[in-house]
Parts: C-alpha cells; sequence; structure tokens
C-alpha cells in the first residue's frame, strides 16, 4: 500500500469549517486562551501600521499589511502564540530568550503576562522586514 503524502494545502472540507473572521475564531479556541487572545489582539492591533487589516489565514487571526501576511496568532490550552515569522524571531533571538519559541512560533504561557512592548518590538521588526523586502 502506497503512502499518502501530508496535504501541504486545505481541503474543501477544512476550507468551509475554517473561521470566517475573530469572532468566529474566538469562539474555537479554549475558554482559558480567550481573554489572553482579546488581550495580544489588542496590543496587536495598537502596533500594527494604520493600513493594516484583520484578517484569518491558515484558520488563525491574522495582520496583513502590503499584501502580505504581517502576523499571525493564535490560542492553546496554555499558552498564545504569535508567529511573526522565522526571520523576525532570529533577529529578536536575544529579547525572545525568556520565551519558548521556535522556528516561527513565539509562545506566551498564561502564567505570565502578555508582553506589550516586546509584541510592539517584534511588530515594528516584521514591518521593517516587509518594508525592507518592498524596496528590492
Amino acid at each position: 500500500m502506497k503512502k499518502q503524502k501530508p496535504r501541504k494545502h486545505p481541503t474543501d472540507a477544512q476550507r468551509k469549517s475554517a473561521p470566517q473572521d475573530f469572532d468566529a475564531y474566538f469562539v474555537r479556541v479554549p475558554e482559558a486562551a480567550r481573554e489572553r487572545l482579546r488581550e495580544m489582539r489588542a496590543v496587536v492591533l495598537a502596533a500594527v501600521p494604520a493600513e493594516a487589516t484583520e484578517t484569518i489565514s491558515y484558520g488563525m487571526p491574522a495582520f496583513r499589511y502590503k499584501k502580505k501576511v504581517l502576523v499571525w496568532f493564535a490560542g492553546f490550552a496554555k499558552h498564545c502564540s504569535l508567529f511573526p515569522t522565522a526571520v523576525v524571531i532570529q533577529t529578536l533571538e536575544q529579547e525572545l530568550k525568556n520565551y519558548s519559541t521556535s522556528k516561527g512560533t513565539i509562545q506566551f504561557p498564561f502564567d505570565k503576562r502578555i508582553p506589550a512592548a516586546l509584541i510592539r518590538k517584534v511588530i515594528k521588526a516584521r514591518v521593517a522586514q516587509l518594508d525592507q523586502k518592498k524596496k528590492r
């Protein structure tokens, strides 16, 4: 029997079941994450450029800027995550040393306050990254 390769793109059924807006997404996350996500959304919204727009991308809340996704964020059982891309995480490695990170994710556990200043710095770095790409 031939082993199937994992899908890189969502199926039609997954697309239909994906949340269509932030409110629909918030209803789906664990209850413990909802308030923290609202708090994170407010911090991100205050930090993104005025022309950034809210969207759902890959089934998660995101902010789009200059036709590209600026950042994604999501809620889980014990933490909220911000997805600013691997380059931003590498750039801010020292500032992020107290948080669990992976290639493109920063995790903010519920037992710590949402670090608004750090999130603003992450957003600023991501905006600079996108602006730099635009100049090329």
